[in-house]
């Protein structure tokens, strides 16, 4: 309990929850089910989407139910850090609200491509529409970003969360403005580099998911929260 009353464990236990979820569907929906659609090339995207079609709607439907963990899981956090920082919260909150519908709205691009892959006089425009899809997903990954700046000063500044978390947070939100920047404007770079920024990406992220399950499942000494 912090000195507001804030029930923090609850809080805790609720954005770990959510933010597992959000990891797992973001993991299918955003890096698997696209991967499985590209393999092969350019010239083998039109047959993956037909041949997968039924991955692909798996892929549409983690993608949705994705941004709405991360709009619950911003609710959770906003609870779990109240009275820490209400300015960092509330932008926090605000970058959360505008990424969710831009990323909900891209799998439009996706049904689009569904639709049109079985025609063989509309190839072309459903490899457009899935092309599309993939930059809306880069431009939805700047908001990604964003919102990890105000997150991890709310950790830092805290007081109950390990700084090292923080950190990690921020270095993670460079990496998705990095790797939106080079997906936009330098895509033959970013083939190269996307493996490599995935690491501080991944690594902030899921250690904080991991110690807000962690924590919320404890039950800690009195006054330590």
């Amino acid at each position: 309990m912090s000195m507001l009353g804030v029930p923090r464990k609850p809080a805790a236990r609720a954005a770990g929850a959510w933010y597992l979820a959000m990891i797992v569907t973001g993991a299918i929906g955003i890096l698997y089910v696209p991967m499985q659609i590209v393999d092969g090339g350019h010239a083998a995207i039109v047959g993956n989407l037909v041949a997968h079609a039924d991955l692909v709607r798996l892929g549409i439907l983690a993608s949705i139910v994705c941004q709405v963990s991360f709009l619950f899981l911003g609710l959770a956090l906003c609870r779990l850090f109240a009275g820490t920082d209400d300015r960092q919260a509330r932008l926090m909150m605000t970058l959360i609200t505008a990424a969710a519908p831009i990323a909900i709205l891209n799998e439009l691009f996706d049904v689009a491509a569904l639709m049109l892959a079985p025609s063989p006089n509309q190839r072309e425009l459903a490899i457009t529409c899935f092309a599309l899809r993939q930059t809306g997903v880069a431009i939805a990954g700047f908001f990604w970003g964003l919102w990890l700046f105000p997150f991890g000063l709310l950790v830092i500044r805290s007081g109950f969360v390990p700084k090292l978390l923080g950190v990690l947070l921020l270095l993670g939100g460079v990496a998705y403005l990095a790797d939106s920047s080079l997906a936009l404007f330098a895509p033959a770079l970013r083939a190269e580099t996307s493996a490599f920024l995935m690491v501080p990406l991944a690594i902030g992220e899921v250690a904080m998911a991991v110690w807000l399950l962690a924590r919320g499942w404890r039950f800690p000494k009195p006054g330590a929260w």
